[in-house]
Order: C-alpha cells, then sequence, then structure tokens
C-alpha cells in the first residue's frame, strides 16, 4: 500500500496563493523592520557587488550571507521533499511547511523582542533578515518542486514574465491567427493564466496586510502569517487519502503487470490520491505496466482526474505505461471536464477488467515501441 496525497494543480493553485499571501506579508515586516526584503535576492546580489567594489566588505558580506541563507534555505526544502517522498507521509510538503512555520514562529518571537528592545541593536539587522530570508528559500523551494517548476511564489518576476508570455499566446488564439488548442487544452491554458495573474495580486494583498497588522499590533505582528501556515499543514496533514492496494490475479500476463485497486476512505468523496512519486518508487523494477481498478472511484471530482494524470505522466518518465480499468461514463466525463481526458491514449481507458488484460498485453508485446515513445 501506499499513502500520502499527489498535489493536482488545483491543489497546486490553492497552495501557491495561499503561500504567496505569506511571503509578500513576511516580506513586507521585514522591509518595515530593517529596510530589506528577504523573499528575492536580484536586490541582495546588486548590493553585494556595489559594496564590494566600493571596499566596504562588512556589508559586502552581510549581503553575500543573505543570500547563502536564502540558498541554504532551498538546499533544506529538496532534503524535506525527499524525506517526507521516502517515509510515504500524507503530504510530501507537509514537512517543509511545518519547518517553514517553525522558522516563522521564531522570527514572530524576534519581532517582539526588536520592539520591546530585547534584540541588541548590533544583532537586529542580521537575525530580522536572516531567518525569514532562510523561510523563503525553503518556501519557494518547496513550490517550486512541487508545481514542476510552474510558480514561484515568494517573487514574482518570474511569474509576470510567464504571465505575459501566455497572455500573448492565447491572444493569437482568440483572434484565430495562431495554432488553436483543443477545448479541453485552452481550459487549462485560461486556468493557468488565472493562476499566474493571481500570484502577483495575492503577495501585494499579504503586503498590504504585513503593514496594516504591523502598524496596528508591531509586537505580534507576524502571528496572523504563522496561524495561516499552521493551518496550511494541518489541513494536509487531515487531508483523506485513498488506498491503493495491490489486487492479486490470476492472469497470464506475468510479474511485468501489477494491478492495483484504489479505495476512496469510508464515507468520502472528496479525497487525494497517493502521491504518484512514492508511488511509483516503491514498484518492483520488472513492473512495466501499472493497471489501476477505479471501479470504486466513482464518484470521483475533477482534482482525482488530475492526479490520475500526473500518475500516467510520471509513470511514462521512468519508462512504465498506466492502464485504467473498470472506467464508467461518469468517470470519463469528469476526464474530460478536468482537461485531462487527451492526455490518455482511449486504448488506456479501459470499461472492463478484461479489456484492460488485453491492454497491458498488447503494451508488453510492443514494450519495446511505446518505451521509445515515451522517452
Amino acid at each position: 500500500m501506499f499513502h500520502g496525497p499527489a498535489q493536482s494543480f488545483a491543489q497546486q493553485a490553492r497552495l501557491a496563493v495561499w503561500l504567496s499571501l505569506i511571503a509578500g506579508y513576511t516580506n513586507a515586516l521585514t522591509v518595515l523592520l530593517c529596510g530589506q526584503v528577504t523573499s528575492h535576492l536580484t536586490g541582495a546580489v546588486a548590493k553585494f557587488g556595489v559594496e564590494a567594489a566600493s571596499g566596504n566588505l562588512a556589508v559586502a558580506g552581510y549581503f553575500f550571507l543573505l543570500v547563502a541563507v536564502f540558498g541554504g534555505g532551498a538546499f533544506a526544502a529538496g532534503v524535506l521533499l525527499e524525506l517526507g517522498r521516502v517515509r510515504g507521509a500524507n503530504s510530501i510538503y507537509m514537512l517543509a511547511m511545518a519547518v517553514e512555520a517553525a522558522l516563522l514562529l521564531g522570527f514572530t518571537v524576534l519581532v517582539d523582542w526588536h520592539a520591546v528592545g530585547k534584540l541588541p541593536p548590533e544583532r537586529a539587522q542580521a537575525w530580522l533578515t536572516l531567518l525569514p530570508a532562510f523561510a523563503m528559500g525553503l518556501q519557494n523551494a518547496a513550490i517550486t518542486r512541487i508545481s514542476g517548476g510552474v510558480v514561484r511564489t515568494t517573487h514574482v518576476t518570474g511569474v509576470v514574465t510567464d504571465l505575459g508570455l501566455d497572455l500573448a499566446r492565447l491572444s493569437f488564439g482568440w483572434l484565430g491567427l495562431g495554432r488553436r488548442l483543443a477545448p479541453a487544452r485552452a481550459r487549462q491554458a485560461k486556468w493557468r493564466t488565472v493562476l499566474l495573474a493571481t500570484i502577483p495580486l495575492a503577495f501585494a494583498v499579504g503586503a498590504a496586510l504585513g503593514t496594516i497588522v504591523f502598524a496596528w499590533w508591531t509586537e505580534w505582528a507576524m502571528a496572523p502569517a504563522c496561524a495561516a501556515l499552521v493551518a496550511v499543514v494541518v489541513a494536509a496533514a487531515l487531508a483523506p487519502v485513498a488506498t491503493v492496494a495491490l489486487r492479486p490475479t490470476a492472469n497470464e500476463v506475468g510479474d511485468a503487470v501489477a494491478w492495483f485497486r484504489a479505495e476512496p476512505p469510508p464515507g468520502c468523496k472528496q479525497f487525494h490520491l497517493p502521491d504518484v512519486s512514492t508511488w511509483s518508487s516503491q514498484l518492483p523494477a520488472n513492473v512495466h505496466v501499472v493497471v489501476l481498478d477505479i471501479a470504486a472511484m466513482a464518484d470521483m471530482v475533477p482534482r482525482t482526474a488530475d492526479e490520475l494524470r500526473m500518475l500516467q505522466q510520471h509513470l511514462r518518465d521512468e519508462g512504465r505505461h498506466l492502464v485504467l480499468a473498470n472506467l464508467v461514463t461518469t468517470q470519463l466525463e469528469t476526464m474530460e471536464d478536468a482537461g485531462v481526458l487527451l492526455d490518455f491514449d482511449a486504448d488506456d481507458l479501459c470499461g472492463e477488467a478484461a479489456t484492460a488484460q488485453q491492454r497491458a498485453q498488447w503494451l508488453l508485446a510492443h514494450r519495446h515501441a511505446w518505451g521509445r515513445t515515451a522517452k
């Protein structure tokens, strides 16, 4: 059995917007406290060059350390995400977000100490910027890994660049001047554009909220952001996860095909599929075709359909193939509504177990051909 939810586009979008708001909030406080941004490094790198050239080595060293600490947070995120994957956590990002919540809680205490004069003035600049910089590096790396590089949450330069490119492509499609996308693909592109436009807005709203709360409640201004991040962690920990269990079969295909049956939690219509990286990493090396029986998921929602697409793509990247068995019409309609139906070969969507077995046999017989196509 494998546990731990995959990250669908809808989940990634909610997480990205929420974290962008927290990043904007945190960044506003470091600017108000020290006049230094901590959620991105462009300005810090420029100041490092200027100060080094001017001979201000101590100041240049501070900016170098700020960049190094942000990078250290990104490294820590990679380690924590791998630990979550290996341990089969309920969410691969839960551990990283829990560590970030602890770091921001520490930052909250430092802000309070600074407000009441307990933080030595000569150390205030370092503590009030290095700790949140580490947290922001961790957050940005985590969401980058989870989204496959689609979004960032602690800076908006790349996001606005992608937004401009996507708007240009969509505009040409609307005007009939460019390649027209299939309706499902066009819907996906539109939602991605909406997400890219929402992230800078969320960052700005977070910065505005941080400024307002800081003026009103200086000592514990970071407390709302910490509470919001804790809510993200708790929600991930409590999210219901489907069980995907190996199903014994008496077929003639052999060990090269693994049959699994997905079972949603009792009484739950809103649930996650297991994390795809954990799911596939525990498959034996000799398994080339995975058949997933989803008869028990007749009421699946678009988010689950998106997770099935992610599973298919992940298995394809590993040189394996996914076949869905016991599909019904309502599931196909949900997959179409989610914009993922065109990502599957029609022959891999089987209404009966016998048809799925025949497809698996055909895939094994032609494995070298589709293996080259997958690569």
